[in-house]
């Protein structure tokens, strides 16, 4: 467990040099908790749709051919990430000039609206084309809305934490994110054991979405009580100048955040979200078998978050990144041969990959908000975040089961290599930022 206590008073909640810990108050529980609530229920969004594509598909899209309509399922889910960078300038915008709280309370409303249309999709047999048109619609309001939603939630964290602890306080943001994946799959193994095939395809991939669109209105009454973070309240109270000639000036910093995401994107794409549905369709793997293994690696993956972010209080942000990146170059091409239908050939790879990886997802949010000055912190990480999420995350599904049946692994392989080797140059050339005062 994360320890937040601190010896110090208090300061204000959100206060960039405070010592207040996550325990300190009533108030920064229910602020932070709701904080984690929203930026879970995105990365749970995004699991379930992916996790469950292969008993929905056939329902939305033509059933007389379930290989075009995974296929058409996965072009959607890729197709949502084309709204984010929409999202990114729209809600970072938003935060950057009305508040962090602003933004995240629209945000977790929109996704939850977005989650509500897919449980309530019309099928292919009942509405033809439409129903895929509904779905389409769906998920460009959740990429409008997840666009924004975590370099908010990003920004907000990194904002209240102390400078010295920011790692440790930053990998909350990729906790409660893997966090609502493992969730979205445990309901996938949960149902998956109780209802039939049949069932599932009818009737039962519409319940996480429910539960997910509930869960949302709950974030959303939640996020209404929260305060506004000290920085951004700060910078406010001075003159306010036109937020395009600070975004141009920081246009090296946008490269460095599209450069970093690149690599680590397509990897955590591959290992926590798609594992599933290409262990079951690639090697016949168990659905519940794989649903487990999935759950089970992505746990181990929570459990070291924290650790990488006190590894990077204490060692620098650069010493997480080159190993978060780079070690993947060596192994991916090893463990994902690995793959076969049992339980341990899914788990273990995941497992090694996603713990590797943690050393930079855990400390994601401090690097990007060491990046930028105050008064276009969220918007100059939201945009070109989301570009690098839309272009390489969101394709990452639909173009492993391409190259998969068209190429081969190896293609795929090849690809996802020289990502992680894009992340780890920008890594190795990006300036040492921990410990930065976050009130410039």
């Amino acid at each position: 467990m994360i320890n937040t206590q601190s010896t110090q008073t208090p300061a204000p909640a959100g206060h960039p040099a405070g010592r207040a810990s996550l325990r300190a108050t009533k108030s920064q529980r229910q602020t932070l908790f709701a904080t984690g609530m929203g930026n879970a229920l995105e990365w749970y969004d995004w699991g379930i749709y992916s996790a469950f594509a292969i008993y929905f598909a056939t329902e939305v899209f033509n059933p007389k051919d379930p290989l075009a309509a995974l296929l058409g399922a996965m072009a959607v889910f890729a197709v949502g990430f084309v709204a984010r960078p929409v999202g990114g300038f729209l809600f970072g915008w938003m935060a950057d000039r009305l508040g962090r709280r602003a933004s995240m309370i629209s945000t977790v409303g929109l996704a939850s609206f977005g989650s509500l249309l897919i449980a309530l999709v019309p099928t292919y047999n009942a509405a033809g084309a439409w129903a895929a048109a509904v779905l389409l619609t769906a998920r460009l309001l959740q990429g409008l809305a997840h666009g924004g939603e975590m370099p908010s939630a990003q920004t907000y964290i990194a904002e209240s934490a102390p400078a010295e602890r920011r790692g440790l306080w930053s990998s909350l943001i990729y906790v409660s994110g893997t966090a609502g994946i493992v969730i979205g799959l445990l309901f996938g193994f949960i149902l998956n054991s109780l209802l039939s095939k049949q069932d599932m395809q009818a009737w039962g991939w519409r319940i996480p979405f429910i539960i997910g669109a509930l869960l949302g209105l709950y974030t959303l009454i939640a996020r209404s009580r929260m305060k506004e973070t000290a920085a951004f309240t700060e910078a406010q109270a001075t003159v306010r100048e036109p937020m395009w000639p600070e975004i141009r000036r920081n246009w090296r910093s946008a490269l460095r955040v599209i450069g970093l995401g690149v690599g680590g994107t397509v990897c955590y794409y591959v290992w926590s979200v798609s594992a599933v549905q290409q262990a079951v369709i690639i090697h016949k793997m168990d659905q519940g078998t794989a649903l487990l293994a999935s759950v089970l690696s992505n746990v181990v993956l929570i459990i070291s978050l924290p650790l990488w972010g006190k590894f990077s209080d204490r060692f620098g942000r650069r010493a997480g990144l080159l190993i978060g990146t780079g070690a993947p170059i060596l192994l991916f091409p090893l463990l994902v041969n690995t793959v076969g239908q049992n339980f341990w050939s899914l788990f273990l790879p995941a497992t090694a990959i996603l713990v590797l990886m943690g050393a930079t997802l855990s400390i994601t949010p401090a690097v990007f908000a060491e990046l930028f000055p105050t008064r276009i912190r969220t918007v100059g990480v939201a945009v070109p975040y989301a570009v690098s999420v839309a272009i390489f995350g969101g394709t990452a599904p639909y173009l492993q089961s391409w190259a998969n049946a068209a190429l081969g692994p190896v293609a795929f392989t090849a690809y996802v290599v020289v990502l992680l080797a894009i992340s780890t140059a920008v890594a190795w050339k990006l300036p040492e930022t921990k410990g930065k005062n976050l009130s410039e």
